[in-house]
């Protein structure tokens, strides 16, 4: 007779909301890939949402979002150059920005 293979249980285990920063039982968070492919599992390390801020993302595809982040300084730069260029890069690669 075969058996189910058992995963071991999250239950136990706690992990850090990346967006509040709460610490939450893992069966109370959800996955997230900054990459937007969750599906392909293979030599990745999640990081984890609390169900609340999980809900409160925008779920529409993100491709070249990273790339742009980077572009645009994130973390490296003020809030309003980052804003400034954010929004410059984004209407670029939509196509709604001219250059100056």
């Amino acid at each position: 007779m075969s058996r189910w293979r058992r995963f071991p249980s999250t239950s136990h285990t706690t992990v850090d909301c990346i967006a509040c920063g709460e610490t939450v039982a893992r069966s109370d968070a959800r996955e997230y890939d900054r990459h937007g492919d969750r599906w392909n599992r293979e030599d990745k390390r999640f990081e984890y949402l609390c169900k609340p801020c999980h809900d409160d993302l925008c779920h529409f595809p993100r491709d070249g979002l990273e790339t742009t982040l980077i572009e645009a300084g994130a973390g490296e730069v003020d809030r309003d150059a980052f804003l400034r260029s954010f929004c410059h890069l984004d209407g670029r690669e939509a196509g709604t920005a001219s250059d100056e």
